[in-house]
């Protein structure tokens, strides 16, 4: 005879994140990575944003991480990410 604890066990599933805050963001001369709190890391080309691939090395590590991770802010550029955007693969040449 089988509990209801062990049933809940058995379907127990791998954790899945249901929302992505930013901890930390890196560049290399091509990419951009943004590392999250629950450990995935998400790179983009800089290509898709005119303005950071148009920065120097040092403009570009002056990021802020706003609203608990929601958000990228560049106060030297007057440029901003949404997570919500970069997680979507919005086409940023497009927009």
């Amino acid at each position: 005879m089988s509990t209801s604890a062990e049933n809940a066990r058995s379907r127990a599933r791998a954790y899945v994140p249901t929302t992505a805050l930013a901890k930390s963001v890196e560049f290399d001369e091509t990419m951009m990575r943004v590392a999250f709190t629950d450990g995935r890391v998400l790179c983009v080309p800089l290509t898709w944003f005119p303005t950071l691939s148009a920065a120097t090395p040092e403009q570009r590590t002056r990021c802020e991480i706003g609203g608990g991770g929601i958000g990228l802010h560049w106060p030297d550029l007057d440029e901003d990410l949404s997570i919500a955007g970069l997680m979507a693969g919005v086409d940023w040449q497009a927009a």
